[in-house]
């Protein structure tokens, strides 16, 4: 608002500054003109009653002089001339209030002193009847027998003081109005760089920190633009390396493995990274709280490293996932001002722990079997348990086939391990894939004849060639469809589907068989992983549990892609894709 403004306040203190003086010099003006004009019109009557005086004692003739001072005489001005005390003469007038009666000046005692006392009077007062001020100015005669006197309406002088209040009330006037606009002039040349300040600092406020205030002139105004430029110029420099902390720090968190949260004493959440807000969503969910709720298990471990001021760590479980907590004082100088915690899921770790003591676990198993059942046979051997020729060799068929079964496995150990090192070489060729789908196909046939299982092959692709290395395909498929004939029913289905599917080739391996259970079926490529060995219909041939896994690792480095969908006693169907050529 306008009066609120610096112009309007600056305006309005020299206005009042200016109009006091004026005020002042006036009344101190109209009472100086005013004694003067008064002192004035005092002086020229006394001159012109001295005047008349010389005249009048100058000439015999009365008459002659008479005459002569009405002609010089002011028509404003009356004249009364005693003689003696009963013996006057008064000029003729225009005003007829200013006729005074002769008795009146000898009855006024200030007046009459010039009989009395032969002085000079110079007197302002009324007339009896008129009611109107006059000034009179008495002088005696030489004679001392006579006076003279001299007066005029005070309107006269009125009348000139107020010409002269009406000069000085104009002058004050245009005094005004030009201090007015001075006074506009000025605040605005002021206040017009720090209009410029002021919208320079609300666009600082909202961070343009380009907007620069010009410097127009040299004084303490310019020095605050200069200062206002320096300030700017400092503020945009820090804010500019505020941010590119800020913006190095997020982008730390964000490419953060692990989880952090930092939270204030009032368990408000101050920073948090996406690894972090995933499993506070996990944890929340699970706790079925609000989306925005810190979890009361967190504020307990929070609550513990404030209060203790030392560092804490823990191990949760949320969603099936093992998640390690270490949670550490957050300080401000020597003051704990909040928690960090830093949260790492230690889930694959401990799978990989647990994978590795199963894996001790099943080496240990698979190889306890065949070596316990060579060790028997050989001891019964050795003891000459079998005694005829034939029961001898059984039992050395026995050691051979389990034998044969160690060496398989330590070979598929041996295999794994170097597919999982990335040494796993391939010999790549262009493969007619429907010859070679058919191919593998036909070593199946006798068995599904001697296992009374129905076998098809349903191959949607003709003349497709694929770059692959067709003893590792073969390996995969071999143990795919072998696979499935091991869980199958007599008087069921094993089924090979081959499609394309974009720039992909589709290979399904179906069967109708056991199935493969929900909690099973995540598990079923890892190593040593066996479900329900009970489903296996062919117990005289157990697998080594690598084989699946094999398989994947096969198929991913032909850059394809191998899973498996099942429904307990439905079926199982086991699909992998490769790319074209």
């Amino acid at each position: 608002m306008f009066w609120k403004s610096v112009v309007f306040k600056l305006w309005l203190t020299i206005i009042m500054l200016v109009a006091f003086v004026l005020l002042i010099l006036t009344v101190l003006l109209l009472e100086f003109f005013e004694n003067f004009y008064v002192e004035d019109a005092e002086m020229n009557l006394l001159n012109q009653a001295e005047s008349v005086q010389s005249l009048v004692e100058s000439h015999e003739n009365e008459d002659v002089s008479i005459d002569t001072v009405n002609q010089l005489m002011d028509p404003s001005t009356r004249v009364t001339i005693f003689f003696d005390e009963h013996q006057y003469w008064q000029n003729d007038t225009y005003e007829e209030y200013l006729e005074i009666e002769p008795t009146w000046f000898i009855t006024q005692s200030d007046i009459s002193r010039v009989f009395s006392h032969g002085e000079h009077i110079k007197e302002i007062s009324t007339l009896p009847e008129a009611n109107e001020d006059i000034i009179i100015v008495g002088v005696p005669t030489h004679d001392e027998r006579g006076a003279i006197y001299v007066y005029q309406s005070l309107n006269v002088v009125e009348e000139t003081t107020e010409q002269t209040t009406n000069i000085i009330l104009l002058a004050a006037s245009i005094a005004i109005v030009l201090t007015t606009i001075f006074a506009f002039f000025l605040s605005t040349r002021i206040t017009a760089p720090l209009i410029k300040m002021r919208k320079a600092a609300s666009e600082l406020a909202r961070g343009e920190f380009h907007t620069k205030v010009p410097v127009l002139t040299y004084d303490e105004i310019g020095e605050l633009a200069n200062s206002f430029n320096l300030m700017r110029r400092q503020l945009n420099y820090h804010i500019t390396a505020l941010n590119q902390e800020k913006s190095q720090l997020s982008s730390i968190l964000k490419s953060m493995a692990d989880g952090v949260i930092t939270v204030n004493r009032k368990l408000d959440v101050l920073i948090i990274n996406p690894p972090a807000e995933q499993f506070l969503e996990q944890l929340v969910y699970e706790n079925s709280l609000q989306k925005d709720e810190l979890p009361y298990e967190l504020k307990g471990y929070f609550t513990q490293v404030l209060a203790n001021e030392e560092e804490h760590s823990t191990e949760i479980v949320v969603q099936g996932r093992s998640y390690v907590l270490v949670m550490t004082p957050l300080y401000d100088d020597s003051v704990v001002v909040g928690v960090v915690a830093i949260i790492r899921d230690m889930t694959d770790e401990r799978q990989l722990d647990k994978l590795r003591k199963d894996f001790l676990a099943n080496v240990s198993h698979e190889l306890r079997t065949p070596i316990s059942m060579m060790q028997g046979y050989s001891e019964a051997i050795v003891d000459d348990v079998a005694e005829t020729k034939e029961e001898k060799q059984e039992l050395a068929q026995i050691i051979y086939d389990e034998s044969l079964r160690m060496g398989r496995l330590v070979n598929e150990l041996l295999d794994l391990a170097r597919m999982e090192a990335g040494h796993i070489q391939l010999n790549i060729e262009e493969v007619n894939f429907q010859h070679f789908i058919e191919r593998v196909a036909r070593k199946f046939i006798n068995v599904s004849t001697e296992q009374n299982i129905e076998f098809d092959t349903h191959i949607s692709i003709k003349d497709q060639f694929v770059n692959i290395d067709p003893d590792r395909i073969e390996q995969v498929l071999t143990n795919l469809i072998d696979n499935a004939f091991r869980h199958t029913d007599v008087g069921g289905l094993v089924k090979v589907n081959v499609t394309e599917q974009n720039d992909s080739v589709v290979v399904e391996v179906q069967d109708n068989g056991s199935g493969i259970s929900e909690e099973d079926l995540p598990f079923v490529f890892e190593r040593f992983y066996k479900s329900d060995k009970a489903r296996t219909r062919n117990q005289s041939k157990k697998g080594t549990g690598l084989g699946l896994s094999i398989a994947k690792h096969i198929v991913e480095a032909h850059n394809g892609n191998i899973y498996a969908k099942s429904k307990y006693n439905e079926g199982t169907s086991f699909t992998f894709t490769l790319p074209k050529s």
